[in-house]
C-alpha cells in the first residue's frame, strides 16, 4: 500500500527525528515533562487516527469500500503536519521570513511540503534509478531532487493552504498581507502544487483533501488540550485566572475566536456565529464548574448562614484551593485533558463533496470549536504577554538573525554537501534559500551551538560534526 510506504520513509527520515529538538510551546531542555514537536505530532497522528475511523464508521457516505479515509494517510499527515517548523517555534518563524522577505518569505506549512517534495535526501529525478552517485542539482542548473518521493494524494495531505506567498515586501503591502508571515506555499512548489490537483483530478480552488481537513481538526484540539496541559503545568495558565481575566482581554479572545468562526461557517447562521464576552464566561463556567463548583460540606456551612465575610473567604479559598490543584496534580490534568479530547472527537461534523470526495470535508461542530479556539486563544495570548517568553523570543531572533547573516556573508561556513547546494547555481535568491533551509531544520539546540561556535568566548568543541 502506498500510503504505508509513505508512512514508512517519513518515520525514517532525519527530519522526523529532529522534531525531538525543537520547541512546541516551552524549551523541552528545561524539563523533560514537556511536549516536543515530536511528542505533538504523535498526539496529532493519534487524533487524526481517531477521527479517521470513527467517520469511516459512522458516515454512510464512507460504507463503500473505496470511498473510506485511508487511516494510515490520515496518520502520516498529524505525524508530518509540523515538519517545517524552524527552531524556537513561531518565533523563528517569523524571523526567518523577516530575513527572506525579498525572496518569497518563510512559513512552516510551506517548509512541510518543500522538506518532503524535495529537501529530505531520499530520492532524486535520477536517483536511485540510473546514477550511481546522486547529484541535487544538474549541471545545468535544474533542481532534481524529489525528497522523500511521495505519492501525491500523500502530499496533498499537508497541503493547507491553496494560495502563494508574495515574492516581495512590496506585494505582501499591496495585498493587505503585511503581518507577519503569510499562510500559503513558496512560489518554487507552485508547479508541483498544481500536479498534485491535476493528478487528483480535483478543481484547482478550495483545494483540501479530506486528509489535510481531519489533521488540521486534530491539531486544533491537541493544541487546545496537550497545550493547555502544558500551560497548567508551567503555571503560565489557570482556571481562575483565566476566569479573572479584565474584559479587555476577553473582548480580544472573543474577537479571535469570531474571526476564526467567519472563515470557517460562513453557511451557519448570524446568531450561531455569536460569540461575546459573555459566551466566553459561560464557556469558561462550563469548561471548569466540575472542579470549581463547592463541595457538600461547604455549601452544608453556606445553607446554615454565615456572614458575608465568611461567604466569600470559603468560597475564594476553595476556589483558589481547585484551580491550584489542576496544575499540581497529574492525576486531575490528564483526567481534564482526556475528557475533553474525547468529547471534541465525538462532536465531528463530515461534509462529504459529492463530485470529488477527496475533497469532502471534517469540522468541529460549531459550539465545539468556540469552545477548542476560546481555549487555544486562552494559551497563547498568557504564554506570548509574559516577560519570560519576551526574553526567550528576544534570544531566539538574534540567534537565528546572527547565523543567517554569517552564513550569507561565509557561505564556507556550511557543511559540505549544504556548501555544495549553495554553489551549485550562481543566483542570490537560491542561496539565500539554501541558506534559510539549513537555518530552519536545525533543532533548537544545535542552533544555540552554531552561534555558540560563531560568537562564544568558550565555543563548542570543532570536532563535533554539523
Amino acid at each position: 500500500m502506498a500510503s504505508r510506504r509513505d508512512y514508512a520513509r517519513l518515520i525514517h527520515s532525519p527530519a522526523f527525528r529532529r522534531l525531538q529538538g525543537k520547541t512546541q510551546l516551552y524549551p523541552s531542555h528545561e524539563s523533560d515533562f514537556f511536549r516536543n514537536r515530536l511528542t505533538h505530532s504523535l498526539e496529532v497522528a493519534q487524533i487524526a487516527k481517531s477521527i479517521a475511523i470513527r467517520l469511516n464508521n459512522t458516515e454512510k457516505f464512507l460504507s463503500p469500500a473505496n470511498m473510506r479515509i485511508d487511516e494510515n494517510l490520515v496518520e502520516f499527515a498529524g505525524l508530518a503536519h509540523d515538519l517545517g517548523h524552524p527552531p524556537f517555534g513561531h518565533n523563528g518563524e517569523k524571523t526567518l521570513d523577516r530575513l527572506m522577505m525579498a525572496d518569497g518569505g518563510f512559513e512552516g506549512n510551506a517548509q512541510t511540503l518543500r522538506i518532503l517534495a524535495r529537501l529530505e535526501k531520499k530520492e532524486t529525478k535520477d536517483f536511485p534509478s540510473s546514477s550511481s552517485v546522486p547529484l541535487p542539482v544538474s549541471v545545468n542548473g535544474e533542481d532534481l531532487r524529489t525528497g522523500l518521493n511521495l505519492t501525491y494524494r500523500t502530499l496533498a495531505s499537508i497541503v493547507k493552504y491553496n494560495k502563494t506567498i508574495p515574492m516581495t515586501l512590496e506585494i505582501r503591502k499591496q495585498q493587505g498581507l503585511d503581518g507577519g508571515p503569510v499562510k500559503a506555499i513558496y512560489t518554487s512548489e507552485v508547479d508541483l502544487l498544481n500536479t498534485i490537483k491535476s493528478k487528483l483530478e480535483v478543481p484547482a480552488e478550495n483545494f483540501k483533501t479530506i486528509e489535510c481537513s481531519i489533521m488540521d481538526v486534530a491539531d486544533d484540539i491537541a493544541y487546545s488540550t496537550y497545550d493547555v496541559e502544558d500551560s497548567l503545568k508551567a503555571g503560565f495558565l489557570s482556571p481562575l485566572r483565566m476566569i479573572s481575566m479584565p474584559d479587555d482581554f476577553k473582548e480580544m479572545i472573543a474577537a479571535g475566536v469570531r474571526k476564526k468562526i467567519a472563515e470557517y461557517y460562513a453557511d451557519e447562521s448570524e446568531e450561531n456565529r455569536s460569540f461575546t464576552i459573555n459566551d466566553l464566561n459561560d464557556t469558561l463556567a462550563r469548561i471548569f464548574k466540575d472542579m470549581l463548583l463547592p463541595g457538600d460540606a461547604v455549601l452544608t456551612k453556606l445553607y446554615k448562614g454565615v456572614s458575608p465575610e465568611e461567604a466569600a473567604f470559603m468560597l475564594g479559598s476553595h476556589a483558589y484551593r481547585s484551580s491550584e490543584e489542576i496544575s499540581g496534580n497529574g492525576y486531575l490534568r490528564t483526567a481534564f485533558t482526556s475528557q475533553l479530547v474525547g468529547e471534541y472527537i465525538q462532536n465531528i461534523e463530515f461534509i462529504p463533496n459529492e463530485s470529488h470526495s477527496a475533497l469532502s470535508r471534517a469540522r468541529l461542530k460549531i459550539e465545539t470549536f468556540k469552545k477548542v479556539e476560546m481555549m487555544k486563544r486562552f494559551a497563547y495570548e498568557l504564554l506570548i504577554s509574559s516577560p519570560r517568553l519576551k526574553i526567550a523570543e528576544k534570544r531566539g531572533d538574534e540567534i537565528i538573525s546572527k547565523i543567517f547573516s554569517s552564513l550569507i556573508d561565509n557561505p564556507e561556513l556550511l557543511p559540505d554537501d549544504w556548501k555544495a547546494l549553495h554553489q551549485s547555481v550562481d543566483n542570490p535568491s537560491w542561496k539565500r534559500r539554501t541558506i534559510c533551509d539549513y537555518i530552519a531544520g536545525m533543532t533548537d539546540r544545535y542552533c544555540v551551538e552554531v552561534y555558540s561556535r560563531l560568537t562564544g568566548e568558550n565555543p563548542m568543541t570543532i570536532w563535533k560534526p554539523h
